[in-house]
């Protein structure tokens, strides 16, 4: 393997050279020739893209893991490859004899010696080159392909990854704002056995492809929204159904505004829906400044066209949940009918489904937006729902909350003064639950 890397070396010296010379020669013609510049020009960029990518697999092959690159057959083919069009190249563009004696009296008569279909299969050409060399290489993941067999399968997976670095690195995005980011991270889910129903019917809604692409969860302050969006986040996210989360909160630069707001969904896309990444990457590469478009434009470009032009056999789930907590607390009354606005285009998206949750309270720059959209969402209202139900989740969590408080004092104090068992008394535990009722808040901030 050592000497089978050593001749792969030995040829990709000769490719840096190779393509330096027909670069060279392309500046040549680009001077002295008037007709033909954008085909010199593209000539001259592929040689470049291919001496670069040469020079960086030929620095790879020259250190301490050269013998262990387990691609170096692949890379002897493409660099033999590339050899051959770059000496054919530099045969076709060298000046003969007369023209060269021409060159030292400082009259060049040079005439470009190829026509514009010529060189749409020569850059072609030199581009698979590039892209065959640079991918037994792939600069950035170098210690994991070592380790790793060179096959197509895994080539599409790291090309994968490298769009969803390339493009986590040029998304401005709130890292603050996602459900299990460390701003979230003490804030309270769902108590197992509570919010049973109201979690099925969001899960049966995610599910059922007739249903419609947006599930407004309305209530009163305290009733519970935020601790049930995260519940939801954590429970999609577990089976790989999680597109995205945003969870708004005013105050806090960008958590409270539209600015980073749809960049952030995209930003979580990518991460977590790998075969999303290199659509994203071509809207951006495709227009350097969407970041500065407006957010329909940037909704459209960023999510939905990406969203939509996902293979079938990439997709790994047939619906994307997006939640997005507390609405309301955008900062601006027009960002939120605009959000809303751009929530309800998601219907025309059937394959994945998308999906989006929003909490908020009924204020009236919501009220208004979901009035626009009529027909187009579904909503449930939490402080309207049976209140034996809420009784019995609020029971439910004072139960489990008191006997922490139990436990905890039963550790730190004599056998002779630990609280009994039933403490604090079945009596005492429905008298709180009618005053918390409706509001969860009431008896989380009690314990």
């Amino acid at each position: 393997m050592a000497l089978e890397a050593l001749g792969v070396v030995a040829s990709l010296i000769a490719v840096v050279h190779s393509s330096a010379k027909v670069a060279s020669l392309c500046f040549h013609y680009y001077r002295d020739t008037k007709n033909a510049k954008d085909d010199i020009d593209r000539l001259q960029r592929e040689a470049t893209n291919l001496k670069k990518a040469s020079e960086s697999v030929q620095l790879l092959l020259k250190g301490p893991n050269g013998a262990k690159l387990e691609a170096s057959q692949e890379l002897m083919v493409a660099v033999k490859d590339s050899l051959s069009q770059l000496r054919e190249l530099e045969q076709v563009l060298s000046p003969g004899t007369t023209r060269k004696a021409m060159s030292r009296l400082g009259l060049w008569a040079l005439k470009w010696p190829f026509q514009n279909k010529d060189i749409e299969k020569i850059a072609q050409g030199l581009g698979r080159c590039t892209l065959a060399i640079s991918l037994g290489l792939q600069v950035d993941n170098t210690a994991v392909l070592l380790e790793i067999d060179q096959n197509l399968l895994h080539i599409d997976k790291k090309l994968l990854d490298i769009n969803q670095k390339t493009v986590l690195d040029r998304l401005p995005a709130v890292v603050e704002a996602s459900f299990d980011s460390r701003a979230e991270e003490h804030n309270p889910i769902c108590l197992h056995g509570t919010r049973v129903d109201l979690l099925r019917q969001i899960s049966a809604w995610a599910d059922d492809p007739r249903a419609e692409a947006i599930f407004w969860l309305n209530g009163m302050a305290g009733t519970g929204k935020s601790t049930i969006s995260r519940t939801v986040a954590r429970s999609f996210a577990t089976t790989g159904c999680l597109g995205a989360s945003f969870f708004f909160k005013r105050g806090e630069a960008d958590r409270g505004s539209l600015s980073k707001f749809v960049t952030t969904i995209a930003a979580q896309l990518v991460s977590r829906v790998p075969a999303f990444a290199p659509h994203a990457k071509n809207a951006i590469d495709a227009d350097t400044t969407i970041f500065g478009k407006a957010a329909q434009e940037q909704f459209k470009k960023l999510i939905l066209e990406p969203l939509s032009r996902i293979p079938q056999d990439a997709r790994k789930t047939a619906t994307l949940v997006v939640v997005v907590d507390a609405l309301d607390e955008c900062e601006r009354d027009d960002d939120i009918k605009l959000i809303i606005n751009l929530f309800s285009r998601v219907k025309a998206l059937q394959s994945p489904r998308l999906r989006i949750l929003v909490t908020s309270r009924p204020d009236l720059p919501i009220r208004l937006g979901f009035s626009a959209i009529t027909g187009k969402y579904q909503d449930l209202v939490l402080h309207e729902m049976p209140e034996h139900l809420v009784e019995h989740d609020i029971s439910a969590f004072l139960r489990h909350e008191l006997a922490v408080i139990r436990t905890n004092y039963n550790t730190s104090v004599p056998e002779d003064r630990q609280l009994p068992a039933s403490w604090p008394g079945q009596s005492n535990i429905q008298i709180l639950v009618q005053m918390a009722v409706p509001l969860f808040i009431f008896a989380a901030t009690r314990f």
